[in-house]
């Protein structure tokens, strides 16, 4: 993957990109100040260079059944790298886990756990995250609102950020 040095241009197509990306390449273009063509190359050059990793649709979680959020605190017995990948494996198939970040300090992992209910979190709890091998204790927090999410990072279109 070459080096991508990102330009005013590129930042607005990934600002925009990531506000809206179902935004057409013509309306891309002429926010971004170019013609569509050129735009478009610019996106699949980002795309290749990993500034883009996928597209995705932002979904309510209640109209669909997941009326509960939590997030849950894993400590696990051993911090020795093979086991800390074994834990990481094991969460990529769990589909209730919406996402996994590892921490330093006294939490291993922070995971952000969906469930239709109550219930159902304290079923995957006690059936699947407290049963793990190298799980040592785990703390839940219920979500009450999320008052914000965003995704991605804030981009600034004026001035480059160095990196």
């Amino acid at each position: 993957m070459a080096r991508v040095k990102l330009d005013a241009i590129d930042r607005r197509i990934l600002h925009d990109l990531q506000a809206d990306g179902r935004i057409t390449n013509v309306e891309l273009a002429r926010r971004a100040g170019i013609s569509a063509p050129p735009c478009l190359r610019r996106v699949r050059v980002l795309e290749e260079a990993g500034f883009i990793r996928g597209y995705h649709a932002d979904l309510e979680p209640k109209h669909l059944g997941f009326n509960v959020t939590v997030f849950a605190q894993v400590g696990l017995s051993s911090q020795a790298e093979p086991d800390l990948e074994a834990f990481e494996d094991l969460v990529r198939g769990w589909p209730e886990v919406r996402a996994c970040h590892m921490l330093a300090g006294e939490t291993d992992f922070l995971l952000k756990v969906v469930a239709e209910d109550w219930d159902a979190y304290q079923r995957f709890l006690t059936t699947q995250l407290t049963a793990a091998p190298n799980v040592s204790h785990v703390k839940s927090a219920l979500s009450i609102r999320a008052s914000k999410s965003e995704p991605g990072v804030p981009i600034g279109t004026d001035e480059p950020r160095e990196g």
